[in-house]
């Protein structure tokens, strides 16, 4: 393997990465979809749970398996972009998501871990859900206004 080639993570040519990976789109797009899906059900059930004071919710197979959704999550995110060729801070509709991200995961974090009352942890819980239902509009709209481009119609 030549000193270029290499220097490039293996592959012949830069386009050929994409191109290799852009056969296995439908896949990656599925298994992202999938593991989003999975992650808000998972961090929901939680946040419900630690409403309830129950010690389920912090478990650490619970805790484990959502490690794993995320981290899935995120390795499928950026195969993505990288198959689309459309990348966070380049792109309006991605950099809308990353951006929400942070703050979904920011409100998760009060949901599960900061918030010391029950109330505290129903409303970071109402709000993390929210934004995840926005990131999912972005997803689906390919636009930063996410649902509310579907209601400006």
């Amino acid at each position: 393997m030549d000193t270029q080639r290499r220097a490039r993570g293996g592959c012949e040519l830069q386009a050929w990465c994409p191109a290799m990976l852009a056969s296995h789109y439908a896949d990656i797009r599925l298994l992202h979809i999938s593991c989003a899906a999975l992650s808000g059900a998972l961090f929901a059930c939680r946040g419900i749970m630690r409403i309830n004071n129950s010690p389920w919710a912090n478990h650490r197979a619970l805790r484990l398996t959502s490690y794993v959704i995320d981290t899935t999550l995120l390795l499928a995110a950026i195969w993505l972009t990288v198959i689309l060729q459309q990348y966070p801070f380049v792109d309006a509709w991605l950099t809308t998501k990353v951006v929400l991200l942070f703050l979904y995961i920011g409100l998760g974090m009060l949901a599960l871990r900061v918030a010391r009352t029950p109330a505290g942890r129903a409303a970071a819980l109402v709000s993390a859900l929210l934004t995840f239902a926005a990131i999912v509009g972005v997803a689906v709209t390919h636009h930063p206004a996410g649902w509310l481009l579907l209601i400006h119609r």
